[in-house]
């Protein structure tokens, strides 16, 4: 893995909308076979940066560059897709490519959930639904993934198990993975590099690091270094997170004063639905 060449790279990237700065001078970048996350508090601006490296939204100022011919998956954070829509899974997995019956059932496979190939989409789980949507985005086989919370409406068993298969994917694949989580107590475990956003980056770095900034404790608070700490150390297994310590870490994501952001201006992201049809 080179970190001089990645596949994807933003440059003091800022983005701006109806005189509002949603982004303020953000770099980041991904390389093969490295896992970086994004974390921050509701609108901080990580499904903004997503959408602007991936030239969703135009940027005010910064630069973007992408691997030529870069071949990449996208799990947006938001799939709507109207239930009156007689779609199949099968069928969800042939919107955006030809895939042979063989080549859908294998990328199904992957993610556990190739006996729901025949099964009306609206009849799935959340868990089940963000298995097929990873289908979905490595039937590409991608030299990067770009997850936006991945793991929204799966209970807590099912997150560890869908980080768990998000970094199975990273190693088969060799592929580079940008991820967007709320999962604080999770994200540490298996991320190369964690960024801290919030309008503009509070702190970045491996995540040994960012835990120990005065910026993310101000920001996350004491209780959410007690939640995460087990998933500091190094281990091939994942420690329980007690729910009564998990309920504080989720209120102070949402929207507790932002003590590292001083003389900054933080407003919702325009997160916007994808449709399917």
């Amino acid at each position: 893995m080179t970190h001089s060449d990645p596949l994807l790279a933003g440059t003091d990237i800022s983005v701006r909308a109806d005189g509002k700065t949603l982004l303020d001078s953000v770099s980041v970048s991904v390389s093969a076979n490295e896992i970086v996350t994004i974390i921050g508090p509701n609108g901080g601006g990580k499904t903004t940066l997503l959408k602007a490296l991936l030239g969703l939204l135009p940027i005010a100022s910064g630069t973007v560059k992408r691997k030529k011919k870069l071949n990449l998956g996208y799990v947006p954070q938001k799939l709507v897709i109207d239930r009156t829509l007689p779609l199949t899974v099968k069928r969800l997995m042939q919107l955006t490519g030809r895939y042979s019956h063989d080549q859908i059932i294998a990328a199904l496979g992957e993610t556990g959930v190739a006996h729901k190939i025949n099964d009306n989409i609206h009849s799935l789980s959340g868990g089940e639904m963000q298995r097929v949507l990873l289908a979905r985005a490595i039937i590409r086989k991608p030299e990067l993934m770009v997850l936006d919370e991945p793991v929204q409406g799966v209970d807590y068993l099912g997150e560890i198990a869908l980080y768990q298969l998000i970094e199975t994917i990273r190693n088969k694949y060799n592929c580079g993975i940008l991820l967007v989580s709320h999962d604080l107590h999770m994200v540490m475990r298996a991320s190369n590099r964690v960024i801290c956003l919030n309008t503009h980056v509070c702190c970045s770095g491996q995540p040994t690091v960012v835990e120990q900034s005065p910026d993310y404790q101000r920001l996350f608070g004491t209780r959410g270094l007690q939640t995460m700490a087990p998933y500091g150390h190094r281990h091939g297994h994942f420690h329980d997170v007690d729910q009564e310590e998990s309920a504080p870490l989720a209120a102070a994501a949402g929207g507790e004063p932002h003590s590292c952001t001083a003389d900054h201006h933080h407003h919702e992201d325009h997160e916007g639905h994808h449709h399917a049809r």
